[in-house]
Order: C-alpha cells, then structure tokens, then sequence
C-alpha cells in the first residue's frame, strides 16, 4: 500500500506542474500570434510604400520595427521551445518511475495470485476454517480471507489506473515532441525571414545613404512644416489658455482634469492598428549622422483609411489645416488637450 501512496503523491505533484505548464505554453502561443500578427501588419504597410524620400525613411522604419518583432518572436520560441524541454524531460521522469510501480504492483500481484491459487477453492476455504482451534481464530481467518481478497482487487485497480495514466502520458509525451519539432523549424525559419529582413534593411538604409541632397530638402521641408504646425498649436494653445480663464472652473471641469492626470501612459491609441515610426523626444536621425531630430509626438504609420480616434473623453476645440500637413485637430480635456495632425 505504501507504493499506492508514492504513486499518488508524486502524480498529483506532476499534475499540478504539468498544469502551470500548460497554462505557460498556451500564453506564449496567443503572444506569439500576437507578434505574429504584427509582422505581417508591419509587412504589409512595408510592401505599400512608394520610391520617394518621405516613404523610403518610412520604410527603413517599418523594418527597423519589423526586425524587432522578429527578434521578440523568435524570444519567444526559444521560451516555448524551453517549457516543452523541460515537460518532455517531466513527462519521461513520470513514465519511468509508474512503469517501475507497475512492475512492483505486478509482482506483488503475481504473488498474491499463486497463493490464493494453492489455496482455492471453497472446499480449501472451508477447511482453513474449520481447521480453527477457535471461534475467535476461525473470525480471524475469516477476516484475512476477506482482506486479502480487497486487497488483490484494489492492486487489480492499482494496475488498470496506472496503465491507463501511462497510457495517456506516452501519447502526451509523442504529441510533445512532435509540436516542439515543428515549433524548432518554426523558429528556424523565423531566423531566415530575419536575415532577409536585415538584408533589406541594410539596403535600404545604403541607398538613402546616396540620397543624402533628397533627404537634406525633405527633412527641412519637413521641419518647416512641423514648425508651422507649431506654431500654430502655441497659438491655440494660448487662446485656450485666455478662454481657460474665463471659463467657469465647473467640477465637471476639474472631474475630467483630474482623470485625465491619473490616466497618464495607460491611454489607448488614436488608432485601431499602426506601427510608431518616429518616438518622442530627441533622437538622432535615422540615416544622416551628427543630425538630431525632435518630435513632439509620436508618428504613427497606418492604413490610408484607419480612423482617427482621441485618446480620452473631451470637446473638439479646433480644426485647422497646415499647407503640407493636411488638418489637425485639439481636443480639449479639462486642463489639458491633445493634438492630432497630418489627418485627412
């Protein structure tokens, strides 16, 4: 009985690791869908860009992003490849030690067998018992008949539980190392779309190199445009800011100020799908060296048709056009207000 209790404490132990472990393999494949998913939005934003300067920049910042999904998918194959390892190797250290217990049940079985055979029979039975000096020595005999009869049925039970677990294990154990096969060619082939994408990258990023005069007179018409947007925000902004105080200090007003402070970097985008092409703050440009480039926002690269969506609950305070940056539009948000441009 003692080798019952072993069996089920260690299966039992196993079934919960087996279950944490599952659970991990079956969040790493949605976040790989997830990035998966991803890359191919990337991709297809890559194969819609044009030839000139503008989208050429675009799209060296679409691969520089592709490429990092890339490596964050193949990441996260080798952490999927890793759990599979190690349920394979739990999977094999299970089965080893149940076929050891199966073989000792088995044996112990095999034992109990040949003795209740050379005692067989009723006739035999009736003799053990009436063979007793006593009535209370013929109830214990009674008894022990009794036990060891449970007791073979119960390691009958015994073996049909284990065979069936072990049963069901070494399909589990097949079907592993079959899924992490195809999750290793899998990651192989995510490392060949990578090169490839690094080769692009590296292409595209010589042939801008040769564009220098071209990108020079973009990025100063770009940034003639950025200014006059600019400068048209500071200028709204400071009407607001005069309108600020004549407006009533309504506690709708400091309600909505107030959420809007406490939701800080939890807000969601402006746009269903996109990839950041350009981040906040200052940063070096991407391809013309000793060049620093500052971005208010961020920019966003998205389908011609993508809505445009504020990021918060607010009022509509301006629509304006920029020559070169289509509308923008700010939107008021208690004491704050948020800015959208380059819409159409």
């Amino acid at each position: 009985m003692k080798v019952s209790r072993v069996i089920l404490l260690v299966f039992f132990g196993m079934c919960i690791t087996f279950s944490a472990m599952a659970q991990n393999i079956s969040e790493l494949r949605e976040q790989k869908d997830k990035t998966r998913q991803e890359i191919e939005y990337t991709n297809w934003l890559l194969n819609k860009t044009g030839e000139s300067s503008k989208a050429s920049l675009n799209q060296l910042s679409l691969l520089n992003e592709q490429i990092t999904l890339r490596n964050k998918l193949i990441t996260e194959y080798n952490e999927q490849i890793n759990l599979l390892q190690q349920s394979i190797s739990e999977n094999e250290f299970l089965i080893s030690i149940m076929s050891e217990d199966l073989e000792k049940i088995r044996d112990d079985y095999a034992q109990l067998i040949r003795q209740a055979q050379r005692k067989s029979g009723d006739s035999n039975t009736l003799i053990f018992l009436m063979s007793s000096k006593s009535f209370n020595q013929a109830y214990k005999r009674l008894l022990y008949i009794r036990q060891m009869t449970q007791h073979r049925q119960k390691q009958s039970e015994q073996i049909d539980a284990i065979r069936s677990v072990l049963l069901v294990k070494s399909e589990e154990l097949s079907h592993t190392r079959h899924e992490l096969q195809d999750i290793v060619q899998q990651q192989m082939q995510e490392f060949s779309q990578l090169q490839n994408e690094q080769n692009r990258q590296s292409a595209t990023y010589n042939q801008l190199q040769n564009r220098q005069r071209e990108l020079t007179q973009h990025l100063r018409s770009q940034q003639r445009i950025e200014q006059r947007l600019e400068n048209e925000i500071q200028r709204l902004i400071e009407e607001e800011a005069r309108r600020a105080l004549e407006i009533a200090r309504t506690p709708e007003f400091e309600i909505l100020s107030e959420d809007f402070e406490k939701n800080k970097g939890r807000f969601p985008w402006p746009t269903r799908h996109g990839v950041i092409t350009d981040k906040f703050g200052e940063h070096a440009h991407p391809v013309m060296k000793n060049i620093i480039i500052r971005n208010n926002g961020i920019d966003i690269t998205t389908r011609p048709d993508e809505k445009a969506r504020a990021i918060f609950q607010g009022t509509v305070s301006r629509v304006f056009a920029i020559p070169g940056g289509n509308t923008a539009v700010i939107i008021r948000h208690g004491e704050f207000i948020t800015v959208y441009s380059n819409l159409k």
